[in-house]
Parts: structure tokens; C-alpha cells; sequence
């Protein structure tokens, strides 16, 4: 019998379809992959932006881990918004219970529409609780100031603070320059001493709501079908330009549209 590759998302829910567990999981189906979920909050949500958040009750979240956990099993994680230290503290007693492995957690904080998505003592547990029990994070340039306390002015700010988080945790931080200006973003992988840069031209597109959610969720699946670290990167970073391009394509809403998820499916 053959076997799926087994990606779980740990994450909030956009009822918009274009982030959170929705992107996700179209991720782990695009890029082969075999998706489930554990939903940590409920958002009301388009492409305008956050306009309510409905958190889980943090036991049955843990329900919903040990569901998948005791039975399906997983290759890789991905996680996503994590709102409360509570709830950080929960995921974080799974992984480390569970010896999960492979597990990619996107540190998301704040929406492209301005919304907090976390509490502020939150972020101490995540650095505290959470970072230890991962292998790689994803952070965005505000987030990686949040979560080092340094500025991040250019490129040339990238590889140092990278590094510096990266030796301070004890992980492999992927520091993406999409807040960035330039013609060209080269994103930044740190992984002990191996350094690797992805560089893509910008594009020019309104449509670029869910990407964080995309390349962490295309990075674990890639990484859970079995390549090492710095080509699964590579090859979530060609899946997400080829999506964004395809998403440039399309209209819906009226604000920041989707990427497309199954560019390399249908047009």
C-alpha cells in the first residue's frame, strides 16, 4: 500500500480562503501532501481584512492534536497563529510529548490589514515556550524586529539578525525580505552554520494575502516529503512566486486577494 506524506497545520481559520488553515491545506495538497488540521481560533475574515476573532477552548484544541497524533501520525508541522499563551503552552506540551519533528512554525502577529492576531504577553511564551520545541521559523521583517529587538533598515540587516536568532534559539530561522523595496528580495536561511539566499524579482500584485501561510505550509510539506532543509526551502520559495504570479492573474474582493494555490493544476 502506498503512503501519504502527513502535513498538519496548527492554525487559525480564515473564512476568506486565502490564509490561515484554508491556505494550508491547499498548500499540503499542491505540493503533494496529505493535509489535516487542528484549528486554534475562528476568524471572520476577507480580503479587507480582520474583523472578529472566536478563540478555541485550548482543551479541545489539545483534542484535536491527540486525534491526529494517536492515530494518523504526522511528517511534518506547520504552525501558524497561536493568539494566547495559553494556547502556546499547549502546543508546545504536544510537540514535545509527541517528539514531533520537522515542525515549522510561522510567527504570525499581525495581519497585512493592521489586526493584532496575538496577546502582547504572548510573545514572550512563544520565544520562551514555543521556540524550543521547533526546528524552523518564518518570521517577516516586523516580526523578526518584534522577536529580536533590533532594526532591520535593508538587506544587509537580514543575515545578522538571522544569525543572531538563530544562535540565541538554538534553531533554523528563514528571515524573508517581502517588506522590502527592492527590485529583487533575497530571503535568508540560517540553519547552524549553513547559509542559504533565495532571491526572486518583486512583483507587483495586490494579491499577496496568505503568503506566509503558503511558503511555511509548502516548506513542511517539502521537508516532510523528505528533502533536506535548504532545497525544501528552495522549492517552497519557486511554488509561492510561481502562485503569487498565477494569483496576479485573478480579481476577488475588493482588497488583497489570495495567491493562487493550484497554479501548476489549473489556470
Amino acid at each position: 500500500m502506498e503512503k501519504y506524506t502527513r502535513l498538519l497545520t496548527i492554525a487559525g481559520s480564515d473564512s476568506g480562503g486565502g490564509a490561515g488553515i484554508q491556505a494550508d491545506l491547499k498548500t499540503f495538497s499542491a505540493c503533494g501532501c496529505y493535509g489535516m488540521s487542528a484549528i486554534t481560533a475562528l476568524t471572520a475574515q476577507n480580503t479587507l481584512g480582520v474583523t472578529d476573532i472566536y478563540p478555541v477552548a485550548t482543551p479541545f484544541l489539545e483534542a484535536q492534536l491527540r486525534a491526529v497524533l494517536d492515530d494518523i501520525g504526522v511528517d511534518a508541522i506547520k504552525i501558524g497563529m497561536l493568539h494566547s499563551t495559553e494556547v502556546i503552552e499547549c502546543v508546545a506540551a504536544i510537540l514535545k510529548e509527541y517528539k514531533c519533528m520537522k515542525v515549522v512554525l510561522d510567527p504570525v502577529m499581525v495581519a497585512t490589514s493592521g489586526h493584532k492576531l496575538i496577546e502582547d504577553d504572548a510573545i514572550a511564551a512563544l520565544k520562551e515556550v514555543l521556540f524550543p520545541a521547533v526546528q524552523l521559523i518564518t518570521p517577516n521583517i516586523p516580526e523578526a524586529q518584534l522577536i529580536s529587538g533590533k532594526s532591520i533598515n535593508g538587506a544587509e540587516s537580514l543575515e545578522s539578525v538571522a544569525r543572531e536568532l538563530a544562535e540565541r534559539h538554538d534553531l533554523a530561522v528563514l528571515l524573508k525580505a517581502g517588506h522590502l523595496t527592492d527590485e529583487y528580495l533575497e530571503d535568508v536561511l540560517v540553519d547552524g552554520d549553513v547559509e542559504s539566499r533565495y532571491r526572486q524579482k518583486r512583483l507587483e500584485t495586490k494579491n499577496t494575502h496568505g503568503t506566509g501561510c503558503t511558503l511555511s505550509s509548502a516548506i513542511a510539506s517539502f521537508w516532510g516529503r523528505g528533502f533536506e532543509l535548504a532545497e525544501a526551502v528552495n522549492r517552497a520559495e519557486g511554488y509561492l512566486h510561481g502562485a503569487i504570479t498565477k494569483g496576479a492573474e485573478y480579481s476577488l474582493g475588493q482588497g488583497h486577494g489570495p495567491v493562487h494555490h493550484f497554479h501548476q493544476v489549473w489556470k
